[in-house]
């Protein structure tokens, strides 16, 4: 099996930008883009007209648009469609008032709209007037598709498309990024017959329908020489015909990047489920505080059971908007405030929660385990700068509930000491960001140590994580101008780790050569630390129960996908650096290795059989490094000077 690393600091950059950006989190600072902010306002403006037109309530969204966005309402075009709408749901009523106020609207509003609006709409005009005769609940009459709901989806998706593209109103990046990422993925795992691992995440966080494309104004309908090179691209980024990429092309235009945002933003994605794994993530990174977050009754969640993959289909729901026309079975809503306030036990479902002082009849493990739990006053600073979660109050009236359970079992080990599995849910959770924020600060003794009081066991199963830990003291005492203690640190831990694991002897000659050139500057400074901190917050948090965070599955699986896409496709995307895709990807290891070989982490990164048949269908390598480049790097290191090191 393979893991692949992810800049996991760069997608804590976007997650907290796009938590800002939706007003997710309790946060003075602004977003890092601007942009963002002032589109907040018209993202919401765009969410009540959409929510408004789904319900079937025309009236409420007219009145929107005619207040902020007019210009909708002078496009004959899309003015003809929404009183179409209009009438149908007059009929729908079925009141003999509301019937005879549909004659009336027909005859004052529809019928002039339809004289004007586009060739084709005296035709439709014609056609909706059956409606007066069939039923709306007869599936084999002539008007059934004007009568079907959802037909107010439609409609809601195309007003949507133009007032996004209108307002400049798109998506955080994040959301954007995860939208791309997933359709790729999507179509890589069915183009190479493999079944995804993250399959039950992904079908249901990315919906199947998409908004109706924006129209271009009529005057833009003229011939216009588009690059063949950005309509191919266009097509094939988003799935569309080689027309539907010239259509939106026109319609931004000819800006090759705003039509690309105009096309990923009509992607849907369940915007409830989206929320509960960003807030999960940010409670597991320490972004936000864990707990209840709001003063309404916290919306208790099931634990997890086995085969949660199959329980999945049936616990997550999508979103109001798809409910309504979609095969799957709905939940009744839940106001939001409930849903926002889910409490941490969705991540420690099956931990013990019982106090210190009654998990064991001596006080042995007890006082083996508490060093950190008596310093934990020390990560106070670390926890002032958590965020408390607001979560999305302005769709309470609108979202469904969402029942969101883990896939696998969260099981804390049985190896693990007395006093580490007696420790509560929230002293563990604590515990690892301890580990995690001193691992990228560089204090790998100290992790060592605490750890290795904590859980003997540990490292003996992670040899990989402790030969990297010692690999950063080794690095910070030769820094510091220490050889000896190196040394020592070498002979004692590096070495023997090495000759039990052929994998990490060129990463020890790597690290030895650091002898060869004290004078060489920043040798910790540039080492990936926030990477090897992240490994072992997975690793050492899985141990003590705490799985890793859906989200985290979903990023890795999909950045790999994307890559061999586009090693398939043998050209570079257009679109990576946009979307930040390329950062997420950048991870600078100039002497830690990521050993995606290593026992220590497959259970933790790995993303399952079905993504290692990925790499033996397409050659993934395990190094981004050309072969030319590994060799070069070999040659540097010079036996005789490694042997001479070693005797010394």
């Amino acid at each position: 099996m393979d893991s692949w690393p992810v800049n996991w600091e760069a997608l804590d950059a976007l997650i907290i930008d796009f938590a800002k950006s939706e007003n997710l989190i309790e946060d003075s600072s602004p977003p890092s883009s601007p942009s963002l902010t002032s589109s907040y306002h018209s993202r919401l403006i765009i969410r009540q007209i959409r929510r408004s037109l789904e319900v079937g309530n025309i009236d409420a969204a007219i009145d929107i648009l005619r207040v902020h966005a007019p210009f909708v309402l002078e496009d004959h075009r899309l003015l003809f469609r929404l009183q179409k709408l209009k009438f149908i749901e007059l009929l729908r009523k079925g009141t003999r008032d509301d019937r005879i106020f549909a004659i009336d609207y027909l005859r004052k509003s529809l019928a002039p709209c339809a004289l004007n609006a586009y060739p084709e709409a005296y035709e439709e005009f014609k056609h909706v007037l059956l409606a007066f005769i069939y039923d709306k609940d007869d599936q084999t009459s002539p008007v059934a598709n004007e009568w079907a709901e959802k037909r107010r989806y439609e409609i809601a998706g195309l007003v949507s498309s133009v007032l996004r593209a209108h307002f400049h109103a798109y998506s955080p990046i994040f959301s954007m990024a995860l939208r791309y990422l997933m359709s790729i993925h999507k179509v890589f795992c069915f183009r190479q017959g493999i079944v995804s691992p993250i399959s039950y995440l992904t079908e249901r966080l990315l919906l199947e329908e998409r908004d109706f494309p924006a129209l271009p104004p009529e005057s833009l309908y003229e011939a216009q020489v588009f690059d063949e090179v950005d309509i191919q691209a266009l097509a094939h980024a988003v799935e569309l015909t080689r027309q539907g990429a010239i259509d939106s092309l026109r319609f931004a235009k000819g800006d090759l990047f705003q039509a690309f945002q105009n096309e990923i933003c009509r992607m849907r994605l369940n915007d409830a489920m989206l929320d509960e794994l960003v807030r999960e993530y940010c409670v597991y990174r320490g972004i936000v505080e864990p707990g209840m977050q709001t003063s309404s009754e916290s919306l208790k969640v099931n634990p997890p059971e086995s085969g949660c993959c199959s329980s999945l289909d049936s616990s997550i729901d999508v979103d109001h908007s798809t409910a309504k026309h979609s095969n799957s079975e709905t939940s009744a809503t839940t106001d939001l405030s409930s849903m926002q306030g889910i409490d941490v036990e969705l991540r420690f479902a099956s931990e013990p929660t019982n106090n210190l002082e009654d998990c064991s009849p001596s006080g042995s493990h007890q006082s083996e385990s508490s060093s950190l739990l008596r310093n934990r006053s020390k990560g106070a600073g670390e926890r002032s700068k958590r965020k408390r979660w607001r979560g999305r109050h302005d769709d309470l009236d609108f979202i469904s509930g969402v029942h969101f359970n883990r896939d696998g079992k969260q099981e804390v080990s049985t190896t693990i000491s007395k006093g580490v599995e007696c420790t509560s849910a929230e002293d563990k959770y604590e515990i690892v960001l301890q580990m995690k924020e001193l691992a990228s600060r560089g204090m790998a003794a100290e992790v060592v140590e605490e750890i290795s009081t904590l859980d003997p066991d540990f490292f003996v199963q992670n040899p990989v994580l402790l030969f990297q830990l010692k690999q950063v003291e080794f690095l910070k005492l030769v820094g510091l101008g220490d050889h000896s203690g190196a040394l020592r640190v070498a002979c004692s831990h590096l070495g023997p780790l090495a000759a039990r694991d052929p994998n990490l002897l060129k990463p020890l000659k790597e690290t030895l050569l650091s002898l060869l050139r004290p004078n060489e500057e920043a040798l910790v400074t540039g080492l990936p630390l926030h990477a090897l901190a992240t490994s072992l917050q997975v690793a050492f948090g899985k141990r003590l129960g705490i799985e890793e965070p859906q989200l985290m599955r979903i990023m890795r699986a999909t950045l790999h996908t994307h890559s061999e896409w586009f090693k398939l496709q043998m050209c570079k995307d257009r679109f990576e650096s946009l979307l930040r895709i390329d950062s997420l990807k950048e991870n600078n290891t100039p002497v830690l290795t990521s050993l995606a070989t290593s026992k220590s982490n497959i259970d933790s990164c790995s993303l399952g059989s079905s993504q290692a048949t990925i790499s033996s269908t397409t050659g993934v390598s395990d190094d981004s490094s050309s072969p030319n480049q590994a060799s070069s790097q070999d040659a540097i290191c010079d036996e005789n000077a490694i042997l001479k090191v070693m005797v010394s």
